[in-house]
C-alpha cells in the first residue's frame, strides 16, 4: 500500500551514492535494477553487463558493481534476433495469429488494471510471453519471460498496468522462432487526490524500524512462481461488504505536506471482528503483525497471483496452511496504518497491485 512512500527514502540514499561517484551499491527491500539504474544515473542495460546478470531478480543484500559512465537515457527493450519477420498485431481487434496461436487481448486497459492475454490453438502451450514496456518502468523483473498457464489448447498470461503508467502496454508473443509484438493503449483513472491527514500516532508507522523486515516479507512472497491452484472464480473477501471507503488506484497523502502515493488495493469498512475469507484457493504464505500492514495475510493462489488482507485484529492462517476460497482467516481490525476498523484487500500479479474488483466473479480478469 505504501511501497513507493517507503521507497522514497531510498532513493534519496542512493542519489548522494551517485553524486559521491560510489563504486558499489548494496540491494535493499523494495530495489528493482530499474529503480538502481535510474538513482544513480546509468542503465538496466549496463548494470547487467557490469555485473554479469543472467536475469533481473535482485536479493536483499545483494552488491551491485555500478558503472564508472553510462548513457543517461533508460534504453528500449532490446532486439529479438529471431529468423523469421515481425508480425505486428491488431489492436483495433484484439485478435492476431502466430504459428497456428491465436493470441486474443484486450482494446484497451487502465491504469492499474489486470488483463490476460488468451492464447489458443494447438501451439499454445509452446509460447512465451514478455511485455518490453516494462523495461521503462519501476516493476519488479521487467520484462520478465513468461509461460502460458492452462492446457487443451487454451492458454493464458495474466498482465498487469502498473499504476501511474498511461503509455501502452506492449506485449511480444514467440512461437517456434517467430515473433509477433503488439500494443494495447492505456488511458488514466483519473481520480482527484484523497487528504488523509492521519495523526503522527499513525503516520509515525512508517519509520518504524521494523518496516525493513516487513517490505522484505512481502518482497519474497511477491517473488513466487508457483503453478496455478485455484479452478473456481475469485470471490469477495467479505460476505456482507458495506461499500468501500478508499478505491483502488487513490492518489493520497497521509499528512499534510506528504507525499503522494497511490492506494494499491480497496478499503472496505466493517466492524472489528468481522470474518475475513480467502478470495480464493492457494497456501498462505505471510501471516503475522507489522507496523504498517498490520494484521496481515497473504495467499500465494499461483501463476504470480497473490491476495493480501491487511489491517486484522485477529490473524487465524497459518504460514503453509492450504486455504480454499470462502474459507475465514482472519477478522478486521484497525492495525497497522489505520484509522478505523477496515479490509485492505490486495491483488497482486507478479508483484504489482491491480484492482481487486477485476478478479470478482471470475476465473481471471478480462
Amino acid at each position: 500500500m505504501t511501497r513507493r512512500v517507503f521507497r522514497r527514502a531510498i532513493l534519496v540514499s542512493l542519489l548522494l551514492l551517485g553524486a559521491a561517484g560510489a563504486a558499489s551499491y548494496t540491494v535493499k527491500a523494495g530495489d528493482t535494477l530499474y529503480s538502481v539504474a535510474r538513482a544513480n544515473s546509468t542503465t538496466v542495460a549496463e548494470l547487467t553487463r557490469v555485473n554479469r546478470l543472467t536475469g533481473t531478480t535482485l536479493e536483499i543484500g545483494q552488491v551491485l558493481t555500478l558503472p564508472g559512465s553510462a548513457p543517461s537515457r533508460v534504453p528500449s527493450a532490446p532486439a529479438v534476433v529471431t529468423p523469421a519477420p515481425i508480425t505486428p498485431a491488431q489492436p483495433s481487434t484484439g485478435t492476431s495469429s502466430l504459428q497456428g496461436v491465436t493470441v486474443r487481448v484486450p482494446a484497451s486497459l487502465r491504469m492499474g488494471e489486470g488483463f490476460t492475454l488468451r492464447l489458443s490453438g494447438a501451439r499454445a502451450g509452446q509460447a512465451t510471453v514478455r511485455f518490453p514496456s516494462e523495461l521503462g518502468e519501476d516493476v519488479r523483473r521487467p520484462a520478465e519471460v513468461l509461460k502460458p498457464v492452462g492446457a487443451a489448447g487454451e492458454f493464458v498470461v495474466p498482465g498487469r498496468v502498473v499504476l501511474g503508467k498511461t503509455t501502452p502496454v506492449v506485449y511480444e508473443v514467440s512461437v517456434g522462432g517467430d515473433l509477433m509484438r503488439g500494443r494495447i493503449p492505456v488511458t488514466a483513472l483519473d481520480q482527484p487526490i484523497q487528504h488523509l491527514n492521519l495523526p503522527n500516532s499513525v503516520t509515525n508507522k512508517l519509520q518504524d524500524p521494523a518496516r525493513a523486515a516487513e517490505e522484505a516479507a512481502v518482497e519474497k512472497a511477491y517473488a513466487r512462481r508457483t503453478p496455478q491452484v485455484w479452478s473456481r472464480p475469485f470471490a469477495p473477501a467479505l460476505a456482507t461488504a458495506r461499500g468501500t471507503s478508499s478505491g483502488f488506484g487513490q492518489p493520497r497523502t497521509y499528512k499534510a505536506g506528504g507525499p503522494v502515493a497511490y492506494h494499491y488495493g480497496t478499503d472496505f469498512p466493517a466492524p472489528s471482528g468481522t470474518p475475513i475469507l480467502a478470495v480464493n484457493d492457494g497456501t498462505v504464505v505471510i501471516a503475522g503483525k507489522y507496523p504498517v500492514r498490520g494484521g496481515l495475510v497473504v495467499v500465494d493462489h499461483g501463476a504470480g497471483v497473490v491476495s493480501m488482507y491487511f489491517h486484522q485484529s485477529r490473524v487465524l492462517a497459518k504460514v503453509g496452511q492450504k486455504v480454499t476460497r470462502g474459507e475465514k482467516i482472519g477478522e478486521v481490525g484497525t492495525t497497522g496504518l489505520s484509522a478505523g476498523p477496515h479490509l485492505h484487500l490486495e491483488v497482486r500479479v507478479r508483484g504489482e497491485a491491480t484492482n481487486p474488483s477485476g478478479w470478482m466473479n471470475r476465473l481471471w480478469p478480462r
